[in-house]
């Protein structure tokens, strides 16, 4: 029977349906085939309680934040500062890229919105340099992908929720994958800036550092009083997600008077509707998982596993693998969602800390957002910035094996991840 509903599973993602509505059409078809009445009384129940956790109170209030902050004009500040410091240097407005994601990720947490914001304002700015078209959209997309991993992060949010793991230790333990990414790219750039000889921006006086550094200083407020915040135990990781919408509002309408009261109502229609999308994976992903729970598909996945090799070096590879093949075809937070269940009973089995794996998970099917052929990234930055797909895929290839390559730093150099967390006692 599990044969047939893997079946019908593939040939429902391939009719294009999503992939919320394909996780509970499946376990509805598997129900009635398994003929329990039981399970099927139970679905409903089941439906609603994998949304009642505390945790998933931060999904939507880290979207408003985002909203706010984009809307106050955080995003043209943050670029600016960016330039500023480090225009100057040759392949400066690429630095400029990657430097304004890191702050960005600070503040959006999503790959796909920073990705689709950063093609409007960078693509252009650095074909007016001189940049190639097709690089400029590469290195958008490619960076794009460190805002899943500098806190805040919805995925970290939905992968603690599911595993039960500290939200706040997660957001803590992204900080130094996230520098290393950023440091990844740069040198990728500073290679192939030397080899293209990308041009140079005029340098910025002391008069402007100055100037727009004190601009920036109330946007950069945002991350640093989420992170301080939870480092000092004043607020929960969820909790600090509604102190993030407080600040963002009053920076958006007192200091930079941007952020205009009729625009709100707009923003809480988005917020919901993107809100109700995530919840709605999540609810359907959760009677999905409880089907494969009740076929122990996990406990067969264990015993596969320990077959293989019980090192747990062996085993990490063979889950990047695994991870980087279904992040080409699943989007992230459904492949997220159905396999943390899959993954967590073979933690205890390896010896392996759930903060590292959560990193290693979510990293992992983030550099899905970068390959074929259903990246979602690859379409976002293909549309906005008008590059041919398949030239944006050719021009993403390095950065791609860059972040694989950071991916198993990460991997095997598990003090990169858990050294803050250890640090503060999370």
């Amino acid at each position: 029977m599990t044969f047939l509903v893997i079946g019908i599973f593939i040939i429902l993602l391939l009719l294009g349906i999503p992939i919320s509505m394909v996780l509970g059409m499946i376990t509805i078809v598997y129900f009635l085939l398994v003929g329990d009445p039981i399970l099927l009384q139970s679905t409903p129940q089941r439906l609603y309680s994998g949304l009642e956790n505390f945790g998933l109170l931060a999904v939507p209030l880290f979207m408003l934040a985002g909203e706010l902050m984009n809307e106050g004009g955080i995003t043209n500040r943050l670029v600016k500062f960016s330039k500023v410091l480090i225009g100057h240097f040759r392949g400066g407005l690429a630095y400029v890229t990657v430097l304004s994601n890191m702050f960005l990720a600070s503040i959006l947490g999503s790959a796909n919105a920073q990705a689709a914001m950063m093609s409007k304002v960078m693509v252009p700015e650095m074909e007016k340099e001189g940049y190639p078209r097709e690089f400029s959209s590469s290195i958008t997309l490619a960076s794009s992908i460190i805002a899943p991993i500098i806190p805040p992060s919805m995925i970290f949010i939905i992968y603690g929720t599911l595993s039960g793991t500290s939200i706040g230790g997660l957001f803590i333990a992204g900080i130094i994958p996230g520098i290393i990414f950023g440091l990844g790219f740069v040198l990728l750039i500073s290679y192939i800036g030397l080899k293209q000889k990308f041009p140079k921006s005029k340098r910025a006086t002391w008069q402007e550092i100055r100037q727009t550094t004190l601009n920036v200083i109330p946007a950069l407020l945002v991350p640093f009083i989420i992170i301080v915040g939870i480092l000092s135990g004043v607020f929960t990781a969820t909790e600090s997600a509604g102190v993030a919408c407080v600040i963002a509002l009053l920076v958006g309408v007192f200091f930079y008077k941007e952020l205009k009261w009729r625009k709100l109502p707009k923003m809480f229609i988005s917020t919901v509707v993107n809100t109700a999308t995530v919840t709605f994976l999540i609810a359907m992903a959760n009677i999905f998982g409880w089907m494969i729970a009740f076929e122990q598909i996990p406990q067969l996945i264990v015993n596969t596993m320990l077959s293989i090799s019980e090192n747990p070096f062996v085993f990490l590879l063979l889950v990047n693998v695994a991870l980087l093949i279904v992040g080409m075809f699943l989007d992230g937070i459904a492949a997220l969602i159905i396999l943390t269940p899959v993954f967590m009973p073979l933690l205890t089995a390896f010896q392996i800390d759930p903060i590292h794996f959560g990193l290693i998970i979510c990293i992992n099917l983030t550099i899905g957002l970068l390959t074929p052929p259903v990246g979602t990234g690859l379409f976002i930055v293909s549309s906005i910035a008008n590059v041919k797909f398949e030239n944006l895929i050719k021009a993403s290839l390095p950065f791609t094996a860059a972040a694989i390559v950071m991916l198993l730093i990460i991997t095997y150099w598990s003090d990169a991840v858990l050294f803050l967390p250890r640090l503060f006692g999370l």
